[in-house]
């Protein structure tokens, strides 16, 4: 995913409450958590409570119920994604333009150490077959396995394209969209090797994945479109209507409910009514540049980077819109 405004500051916190009630038939932002400091942003995670936030050259860590600080991972320049391994209590983030990994301390957000990666790590999971991180690297077109034990690249694979977000099946495969070539990658982690790419047509540029690994469907964001395909065979079984700008893909497995974070200031919800047949169910407003998405499947909160953009240029109306400062925010929605 593209970084969005550079730069770096100070944090500070305050918290906005749209509305008390909850009502899972009428979705809406509900609350916004301010974080008034220079910084572009990429990726949002959840893990045990709370939100991990890549801010430019840092990743700001809050409360997911409150949206109080409660700590600061530094020196991530460029950082796009965090994850997670719980069971050795370590978080990771892709730090795009210095080309590593930053690894740290869960409990004390200490640095442990950072790895070296491919050229640009973009996304970043921790996938459950091998318990490796790994990174999804842009300008390389590669994939870079990181044992966790060792906090080392073991693997890496190459790949035709430039790769965006991935997802495992838990099981030994790997999913990964290629955004400049339209397709999902299908890596065998037994023998680190590509076994198919399928096509996503007519989806252009698959950017979020989110993965249902119980009816084994992957759900890729595209330009106007979400595409679903059968992750045992790469059968495309349904596309959908979605917002423009899409950069995220967040999946209820409980709730059956798929959602694409949408640059032009929506969420689109749509209901899995069975493994081949999906409906979308609403168009939730939020806000421009709300492009990323993070859900907590325990409490169903969706929870969106975003913030106030400068007025369209009117010499030069296709230029991206720069980040009015101190307007950065973190929207949550239920």
């Amino acid at each position: 995913m593209l970084l969005k405004f550079m730069a770096a500051g100070a944090f500070c916190f305050s918290i906005f409450t749209h509305a008390s009630c909850q009502d899972k038939d009428d979705q809406k932002v509900r609350k916004v958590y301010h974080i008034e400091s220079g910084g572009g942003w990429d990726y949002i995670a959840v893990n045990h409570n709370k939100l991990y936030v890549s801010h430019g050259t840092q990743v700001n860590i809050l409360d997911e119920k409150t949206g109080d600080s409660t700590g600061v991972i530094p020196n991530t320049t460029g950082v796009h994604g965090i994850a997670f391994n719980n069971e050795l209590k370590r978080g990771y983030t892709s730090n795009g333009r210095l080309n590593n990994v930053t690894v740290f301390d869960l409990s004390t957000n200490n640095i442990i150490t950072q790895v070296a990666t491919g050229e640009n790590p973009d996304a970043i999971v921790f996938e459950p077959f091998l318990k490796n991180i790994v990174t999804c690297n842009g300008r390389g077109k590669s994939l870079s396995f990181i044992d966790p034990t060792t906090n080392t690249v073991t693997h890496t694979v190459a790949l035709e394209g430039k790769p965006e977000e991935a997802a495992s099946d838990g099981q030994g495969k790997y999913y990964v969209n290629i955004e400049d070539k339209n397709e999902i990658a299908v890596i065998d982690l037994k023998t680190f090797t590509v076994l198919h790419y399928w096509p996503l047509s007519p989806g252009e540029g698959p950017t979020g994945l989110a993965f249902d690994v119980q009816n084994k469907r992957l759900f890729s964001g595209c330009e106007k479109l979400l595409i679903v395909t059968d992750a045992t065979n790469g059968k495309n079984v349904a596309r959908l209507p979605i917002g423009d700008g899409c950069d995220g893909v967040a999946f209820d497995q409980k709730e059956n409910m798929i959602y694409t974070s949408n640059g032009d200031g929506t969420i689109t919800a749509i209901k899995q009514k069975n493994n081949n047949e999906y409906k979308v169910k609403a168009t939730i407003p939020t806000k421009k540049s709300a492009r990323t998405i993070a859900i907590d499947e325990k409490t169903h909160e969706l929870f969106l980077p975003a913030a106030e953009l400068e007025p369209v240029d009117p010499a030069d109306k296709n230029a991206r819109r720069k980040m009015i400062p101190g307007t950065f925010q973190i929207l949550v929605v239920h």
